[in-house]
This record gives C-alpha cells, structure tokens and sequence, in this order.
C-alpha cells in the first residue's frame, strides 16, 4: 500500500542533500562564527567567496587564528534555521510520497464493487522555516593581499578567513584606522550617556586604552619586519614596546635607528607615549620614579596620575605610523620579507 513512501525512505536512509540560501547583508556579506569556545569571534565573509568553500576545507578564525571544517562556521540562528529547513525539506517528500500512494490505492479500486474504500491526504507540508537576519554591515572591510578574499569584522583582526593568511602590515594600519574611528565617537558617547561622570569616565577609558593599542600594533608590526632580515639577534619578548631597545634592536639588523627617521621633537613625543602606555598598563596611569627618569616629563610630580588628552593620543598614533612606515621602507629596499 505504501510503497512510494517505502521507496523514499529508503531514498533518505542513503542520505539527503539540500541546498539552502543564507541571508546576505546589504553589501553581500555572511554572518559566521568562530566555532571556537573560548573565541566565539563573530565576522563576516562575502558571499561569493564563502560559496567557493567546500564544507571540508579549512576556514580560518580572523580574530584567533582557530582552524575548522567550513560547515562549522554557521552562527548559532543561521544553524537553527538550517535545520528547520532540512526538517521541512524532510516533511515535503513524505507528504508527497503519501499523496503518490493515496492516488495509486485510489485508482486501484473497483468502481462498481459493494465496498468502496479511498484514501487521501489532506494539508499541506506545515514545516517552514524563516531565514535569520543578517546582522548589519560591519565596519571594516578587509581584502587579503594573498587569496583576495574579502572579508568583514568590528574592531581588528589578524587571519584570513579563506586562507589563513597573516598580513602584518595591513593589519596595523587597520588597527590603527580602527582606532582613530572610534576616538571620532566621543561627542557621541558624551552626548548619549545622560550621567556625566559615567560619561567622562567612558571617554576617558577609550582614549587611554587607545594609546596602549596603538604601542602593541607597532610592537607586533616591528617584530614581524625585523624578523624578516636573514641574520638578526635573538629578539627579546616586547623589545619594541620600549622605544630606546627596540630602536638599538632595529639599529642592529638595518644599520638605522629611529632618529634616522624621524625628528628629535617627534622621537621624544614617541618616548613620552610609550612611557604613558607603560603607566596605564601596568600602574594604573600613576606616575612613578622610573617614568620620571625615563619620559622626560616635568609637567607631573611622583604620584600624580597621567591625564591623556585626545588629541595628544591622535598625534602619538600618527608618529606611530609615521616611524612604522619609514622601517617598513627599509625593509622593503633590503627585501626583508615584504
């Protein structure tokens, strides 16, 4: 009596494959997930270059550098609704199967007998699923220098999704935008935040936690050029978040040094930034003997706490790519890795 639905049963056992579209944003982009549990980094991808993934090749976290099979990449709503469309998918095949029976035990019939028995199958399939939204378009695009993958994130990132891929240098300079951008929403946030201490004190974290970014950009770029040179000393951990070392470091593999770059007046504004940031990270922004000794800085007494303006911040950002860009220069007239 059943044997449409035997057949497609046994059809299904063999495994079923659909093929479901996810929901772009408006610039084509893919919602995706680090599957990572101590990640959870959300991206996005372009659709096209998503689409060129098979669900066994490796995708790459941007944010952590966690590797996994394409198919585990789905946010958790785009897997929910996945499966609601495979369920769905299921169901139409077995009310169809159940109609072809129906009509076939129907047409087998007597049309004369004492006894006439029909059967039918009334409805419709009643599984359906709605596809997620797609989150809105994220702030910075990114294009890898080496698949040509394009890709999207909130903030840094440092891997290709597609590929795996490292750009150092692209990956400062849009820390570094990143960063600027988000100094560019402090009236915003004055404006916003209704208590004005909370107020003050949000800006105030920004702007300082800015400064300690900008120096750990340039400290990750630096290490990444010097170690491009084929014959270099033993590199010490976080040599170029302090200026003099890193400069005597770089001296040693170039032959230059940061005052070969930039001027007196600018190397002591960098010497007094990566001072500030040594306070902030480690001292609570409170000034002590060695920053005294080291800075320069007589505007502050021992015990006093750093007071970074905002605009002091954006000038120290743009010294720090000034004297990135020029080491990137010497790297690339010796070839070292660029």
């Amino acid at each position: 009596m059943f044997k449409e639905l035997t057949r497609e049963m046994r059809r299904m056992k063999r495994g079923v494959r659909i093929t479901v579209a996810l929901e772009d944003d408006p610039d084509g982009y893919i919602d995706q997930m680090c599957p990572s549990l101590e990640c959870k980094f959300r991206f996005k991808i372009y659709g096209d270059d998503r689409k060129k993934k098979e669900d066994d090749e490796a995708m790459f976290c941007p944010q952590c550098g966690h590797t996994d099979r394409a198919e585990e990449w789905f946010t958790p709503e785009q897997q929910r609704y996945l499966e609601k469309a495979a369920f769905a998918h299921v169901d139409r095949r077995i009310t169809r199967a159940m109609k072809i029976d129906a009509r076939r035990f129907n047409r087998q019939q007597p049309r004369n007998g004492f006894v006439r028995m029909t059967m039918s199958i009334k409805g419709q399939p009643k599984s359906f699923a709605l596809p997620p939204t797609a989150t809105e378009p994220m702030q910075t695009k990114i294009e890898c220098s080496k698949c040509s993958c394009h890709y999207a994130v909130i903030g840094a990132a440092f891997f290709c999704p597609a590929c795996g891929h490292n750009d150092a240098r692209q990956m400062f300079y849009l820390s570094l935008d990143s960063r600027l951008r988000a100094l560019d929403q402090t009236p915003k946030l004055r404006a916003d935040i209704s208590d004005r201490d909370t107020a003050e004190d949000t800006v105030r974290m920004l702007v300082e936690h800015t400064l300690q970014h900008a120096v750990t950009a340039f400290q990750k770029y630096a290490e990444t050029l010097y170690q491009g040179f084929a014959k270099t000393k033993e590199m010490r951990q976080n040599v170029f978040q302090h200026l003099a070392d890193g400069s005597d470091l770089w001296h040693s593999a170039t032959g230059k040094q940061y005052s070969d770059y930039i001027s007196d007046a600018e190397l002591a504004t960098l010497t007094l930034a990566f001072q500030q940031r040594h306070l902030f990270s480690h001292n609570n922004g409170i000034v002590d003997q060695r920053y005294l000794e080291r800075s320069g800085d007589t505007s502050y007494q021992l015990g006093q706490r750093i007071v970074l303006q905002e605009k002091r911040v954006r000038e120290y950002i743009y010294l720090v790519r000034k004297l990135a860009s020029c080491m990137e220069e010497t790297a690339r007239e010796n070839k070292a890795g660029l």
